[in-house]
């Protein structure tokens, strides 16, 4: 069986193919732990989901016409020679090779894919309330409730530091997820954020 070598790079980090198979603690060394956990830790590196904005180093071997670099467009694709346009965004950089391997099978023997988040662009959250610098900010790398707050420039004197209250998109709606700054150190968990939420501050 051919094994074909990917490399994934998130947020600086590069994993070698050997990693592959083996559950590491993530990006910034998030817990590994499902995606679609409520408690809003990152995913591992390895299960990274590209979104609109990123940008892709896709490369296929002995091939420079399909080698570049591409941006993810807002409609979550991407546009490669021969394949034309491919979805991109929700998929790992493992799953996306696969779909390009099989697709690329048609015109190429054999091929040898390997795709590299280079720049992630998706991961966006918004801060807003009793801070001193509230904005929505673009984030390289996973980061905690606390490292956005930093970025927002810490709390006015007029902040409710026990009532915060992070509201991610869940479908249709909004869910609240309570953030006690007075207890980090003890029982609040420091999670970390996911693309769209935004940090209130009372």
């Amino acid at each position: 069986m051919r094994h074909t070598a990917v490399y994934l790079l998130v947020a600086g980090l590069l994993l070698e193919p050997a990693l592959m198979d083996v559950a590491p603690a993530g990006a910034q060394a998030p817990p590994a732990v499902s995606a679609e956990s409520d408690t809003g830790r990152a995913v591992s590196a390895e299960t990274y989901r590209i979104g609109p904005e990123d940008m892709l180093q896709i490369s296929v071997w002995k091939n420079e016409a399909l080698t570049r670099a591409v941006p993810v467009r807002p409609d979550g694709m991407i546009s490669l020679p021969l394949v034309n346009d491919v979805r991109a965004a929700g998929l790992t950089a493992l799953e996306l090779r696969e779909v390009l391997t099989r697709k690329l099978t048609e015109f190429i023997p054999s091929p040898e894919v390997s795709v590299i988040v280079s720049d992630i662009r998706s991961l966006k959250v918004s801060v807003i309330g009793e801070v001193t610098k509230p904005g929505r900010y673009e984030l390289k790398s996973w980061a905690t409730v606390l490292d956005v707050l930093a970025l927002a420039g810490g709390f006015t004197q007029f902040a409710s530091r026990a009532r915060i209250v992070i509201l991610r998109p869940d479908g249709a709606t909004m869910k609240r997820i309570p953030f006690n700054y007075n207890k980090v150190a003890a029982e609040q968990d420091n999670f970390y954020v996911r693309n769209g939420d935004v940090v209130l501050v009372p």
